[in-house]
């Protein structure tokens, strides 16, 4: 994968997740902002902040969570991108780590 190739599938990945956040985030209380290419998810209770956004260098979109760095790739297979350890998508991860912040079970 080029360069240009991964600038377009990660901000296809971010833009989708923001629009699909916007929605979940008025039914659980948090806001995601995408702006200069990265996706910030502010939480008031418990207060937190997740940064999700793409590395270039590395061709890897880096989630920041939970006090913990995730570093997915992209899985051509799938048409996602996916954490190589656990083979979750960025999407179930998301959803994962937004449900351990808050302390119930998320979906979007």
């Amino acid at each position: 994968m080029d360069d240009q190739q991964f600038k377009t599938l990660a901000e296809a990945a971010l833009e989708d997740l923001n629009n699909r956040l916007g929605a979940a985030g008025d039914e659980y209380g948090f806001e995601a902002d995408l702006q200069e290419g990265a996706l910030k998810i502010e939480f008031d209770d418990p207060p937190g902040r997740f940064v999700v956004s793409p590395n270039s260098p590395v061709r890897q979109i880096w989630v920041s969570a939970l006090v913990k760095s995730y570093k997915l790739d992209y899985d051509a297979a799938q048409g996602k991108f996916v954490l190589p350890a656990s083979g979750q998508t960025l999407d179930a991860l998301l959803a994962d780590v937004i449900g351990q912040q808050l302390g119930e079970p998320v979906s979007f």
